[in-house]
């Protein structure tokens, strides 16, 4: 049986709507920054047409995404690391705690109330039922983690230490650039949302530039890119 297009009741054609929702998540624009530019293409949509993408086939195309890489992903989980930041949500304080394996794939994303023992454990458990056991899991000194850590017995596996969680840091930076973009969130679904798509849409695009060369940049740049005007086709 074939598959219905999502497309199928929208005028525009889905080259242009998976474009904007693209320019979006992957950059640090504003709804409106994406709106001026579509409009410098001869594209005339309004911001909140741009919203209402993003909200809809944003979480559609992640997760299209997630199902073609998770395979690979489940292969080299030998060593993973945790780490969370802070991320104000109407005024707020919430925890965003990001799983990154040791080539830089954002693994899961999770928000929380409290950086508690029960958050961190409510985490892990959510990682490794999606993605399997890592071999090694690398975290700061934080101990949430270690209580966590003793409850489902990987004590054994977890490693500690000055500037090993760097890589978990460091993928963080990307998803701040976005969060001063969108000034910040109104509620803790909607950044749960977005860290989750956001987060498989720079794992899509990422390359790790530093560490290839040109030419080799070059064609896994423009596979991405064709991987990306194939998603959620008919």
């Amino acid at each position: 049986m074939t598959q219905r297009s999502p497309f199928r009741y929208f005028k525009t054609g889905p080259e242009i709507i998976r474009l904007a929702v693209m320019m979006y998540i992957r950059f640090p624009l504003s709804l409106r920054n994406v709106e001026d530019l579509l409009h410098e293409r001869g594209i005339d949509i309004s911001h909140e047409t741009v919203r209402f993408w993003w909200n809809r086939f944003g979480p559609m195309i992640a997760a299209e995404i997630r199902k073609r890489r998770i395979e690979e992903i489940r292969s080299s989980n030998w060593r993973w690391l945790l780490d969370e930041v802070f991320v104000k949500v109407n005024g707020e304080r919430h925890y965003l705690w990001r799983a990154v394996d040791h080539e830089g794939e954002v693994l899961e994303s999770y928000v929380t109330k409290r950086r508690d023992r029960k958050a961190a454990l409510k985490f892990l458990r959510k990682s490794m039922r999606c993605h399997g056991s890592p071999k090694v899991l690398v975290t700061d000194k934080l101990r949430s983690c270690g209580a966590a850590m003793r409850v489902i017995g990987n004590a054994d596996k977890q490693e500690t230490g000055r500037w090993a969680n760097n890589r978990a840091e460091n993928s963080h930076q990307p998803f701040r650039r976005r969060e001063r973009a969108m000034l910040r969130f109104r509620r803790i679904r909607t950044l749960q949302k977005f860290a989750s798509v956001h987060a498989s849409v720079h794992n899509h695009f990422n390359q790790e530039r530093a560490l290839c060369s040109r030419q080799k940049f070059r064609s896994n740049r423009s596979a991405a890119l064709a991987e990306w005007r194939g998603l959620l086709a008919a």
